[in-house]
This record gives structure tokens, C-alpha cells and sequence, in this order.
């Protein structure tokens, strides 16, 4: 079994880099203009796991290991603030 193409990977990489941010720029469209709360917060949801994905993409492009521990950490931080928005949303505090 040979090993991947090295050029191909980087180019493959740096596509998907672009196409997630691409996302991003679509998803922060809807946090500023979208017609209810919710939709809002889905969206900022969305920002956040693109965020994780361009993360872990910048890991492999540049090989190092620190940014997939950034991912992870902001993963557990992007979860965490939807939990407490949607909380606010529902309930009006976060906490009782």
C-alpha cells in the first residue's frame, strides 16, 4: 500500500478550508439577519462546529497535534455556550 499523495492532501485541505469558511460567512448571514432566536442560535452553533472543522483542518495542513487539543477544547466550549443560550432562551436565566 503506497502512501497518499502529499501534494493532493494539501490541495484537498486547503479546499476544504475554503469551503468552511465559506460556511461560516453563510451561517454568520443568518445570526444577523435571521427572523427568530432560535434560528440564531442554530446558527452560532453552526459557526462554532465549522470552527472545530477549520481547527482540525489547520492540524493536518500544518502537522502539528496542539490544534486538534484547540479543537477539542473549543468543541466542548462551543457546546457548552449552546446549552446555556438555549437554556436563556427557554427559560429566560441560565442560572436558577
Amino acid at each position: 500500500m503506497t502512501d497518499a499523495d502529499p501534494v493532493a492532501l494539501e490541495w484537498t485541505v486547503r479546499a476544504a478550508l475554503a469551503l468552511v469558511a465559506f460556511l461560516c460567512v453563510l451561517c454568520s448571514y443568518r445570526v444577523v439577519r435571521g427572523p427568530t432566536v432560535p434560528d440564531r442560535v442554530v446558527a452560532l452553533d453552526a459557526i462554532s462546529t465549522n470552527v472545530v472543522a477549520i481547527a482540525t483542518l489547520f492540524a493536518l495542513l500544518t502537522r502539528r497535534g496542539l490544534f486538534v487539543t484547540v479543537s477539542l477544547v473549543l468543541a466542548i466550549i462551543g457546546f457548552v455556550a449552546t446549552v446555556a443560550v438555549a437554556k436563556y432562551v427557554i427559560e429566560g436565566e441560565v442560572i436558577e
